[in-house]
């Protein structure tokens, strides 16, 4: 059985544009694969960096704007990777992080501390969905 593997570049001017030599993110097949999102406003291309809440919203919602660009919702979503930079704002980050799954169906996740992050933000998430 053979698939269609072409590669599709997701683009949207609803959440940040790369700071760096890639994508918001990649659809291959069915498979979505978006790259780490910091809190960076996609309009004004400005840091929002006044809490930890307000960082990780802003995280997911720019997730939320490359997920609609793909035609996907966060029910498609089967794994993330979330990256912080201190453990202890871990139970935040998840209060935020859990009010955009449903629990019975979320996907899997690993958070690792890291030493920094880019912009020294202090969350960075990725996801993969499938359609």
């Amino acid at each position: 059985m053979l698939y269609n593997m072409s590669k599709k570049i997701i683009k949207t001017p609803h959440a940040p544009a790369p700071i760096g030599p890639y994508n918001q993110a990649v659809l291959v097949g069915n498979m979505l694969y978006t790259s780490g999102q910091i809190a960076i406003h996609p309009i004004t291309g400005v840091l929002v960096l006044e809490n930890i809440q307000a960082e990780t919203k802003l995280v997911m919602e720019n997730l939320k704007a490359i997920l609609t660009e793909a035609q996907m919702t966060f029910e498609n979503v089967v794994k993330t990777s979330i990256f912080i930079s201190d453990m202890n704002n871990f139970t935040k980050i998840n209060e935020v992080y859990a009010t955009y799954f449903n629990e019975a169906t979320a996907p899997a996740r690993e958070t690792v501390e890291v030493a920094n992050l880019p912009k020294f933000v202090h969350v960075e998430i990725s996801l993969i969905a499938i359609k």
